[in-house]
C-alpha cells in the first residue's frame, strides 16, 4: 500500500525510549568538551530539545542550563508545504554563548536542518547534538543517536495521548 498519510509511516517513541535514548547520547557526548573534555552549558532548542537537554545534562553533571527558541514550522507540522524560514524568537545571554565554544546545543530530532543551520550561524563553535536525525538534517547534527528515514514522521510523548487507532487492515 503506497498510498499512505505521512503519519502512518510513523515511529512512535515512549517516555522511557526518549529516556534512554537520551542517556546514550550524553555516554556519546562524555569526555568530548573543548575544556578537558567538559561543557560549560547545555542549550536545549526548544521545546522538542528541552526534555533530552535536561537528562544529557544530569548525566554529564551540567549545571548551566539555557534555551534557545526557534520557530521554524507552522502549526500543520515539518512537510515543505508548510516550512517557513526560521526564526530565533528567544535567545540565550550572549555572554554565556559568545561564538559557541563549549556550548552543547542540543535538539530532539534534526529534520531539514534548518532549525540547526540558523543556530549554527550564530555560534559556529558549538557542539550540535540530536537524538534523531534525518538524512536533509544529518550534517547539521555533530553527533546523533538514531537515524531514520526522511518520510518517517516521529511521534514524541509529548505530543501523544492514548486512543483508540483503526487496525491497518480490516475492521473486525
Amino acid at each position: 500500500m503506497t498510498d499512505r498519510l505521512p503519519h502512518e509511516k510513523g515511529f512512535h517513541i515512549s517516555w522511557d525510549q526518549i529516556h534512554r535514548d537520551s542517556r546514550a547520547l550524553a555516554w556519546r557526548l562524555d569526555g568530548k568538551g573543548p575544556d578537558d573534555g567538559q561543557w560549560r552549558a547545555v542549550v536545549a532548542v526548544t521545546r522538542g530539545g528541552m526534555a533530552p537537554a535536561m537528562i544529557v545534562a544530569r548525566e554529564l553533571d551540567i549545571r548551566t542550563v539555557d534555551t534557545i527558541s526557534v520557530k521554524s514550522y507552522h502549526s500543520g507540522g515539518g512537510k515543505a508545504d508548510q516550512r517557513r524560514e526560521a526564526e530565533v524568537l528567544k535567545a540565550p545571554e550572549a555572554s554565556l554563548m559568545g561564538d559557541g565554544t563549549g556550548i552543547l546545543v542540543v535538539d530532539d530530532l534534526v529534520d531539514s536542518g534548518k532549525t540547526l543551520e540558523l543556530v549554527r550561524s550564530l555560534y559556529p563553535n558549538a557542539h550540535f547534538a540530536c537524538v534523531y536525525a534525518k538524512p536533509e538534517g544529518e550534517k547539521q547534527a555533530d553527533t546523533f543517536i538514531t537515524g531514520v528515514s526522511q518520510d518517517t514522521w516521529i511521534f514524541f510523548p509529548w505530543d501523544m495521548a492514548l486512543q483508540y487507532v483503526e487496525p491497518y487492515r480490516g475492521k473486525d
